[in-house]
C-alpha cells in the first residue's frame, strides 16, 4: 500500500494539449457555430411566440 493515500495529486489524467490558436481563441467554436446557435435560438423563440399567440 502507498504510504500516503490522501495525496491525490495527479489523479484524473492529464490536461488536453491545446494549440496556440485554441488558447487564444477560446476553443474550437467558430463564428459559423455561433451563427447556427443564434439561428436555432431565434427559431425556438419564434415557435414559442406563435404558441403563445394561439392560446
Amino acid at each position: 500500500m502507498a504510504k500516503n493515500r490522501n495525496n491525490l495529486l495527479g489523479v484524473g489524467g492529464q490536461r488536453k494539449k491545446l494549440t496556440r490558436a485554441q488558447r487564444q481563441g477560446g476553443g474550437t467554436s467558430s463564428a459559423a457555430d455561433r451563427r447556427t446557435a443564434d439561428e436555432q435560438r431565434q427559431e425556438l423563440l419564434r415557435k414559442m411566440r406563435e404558441r403563445a399567440q394561439q392560446d
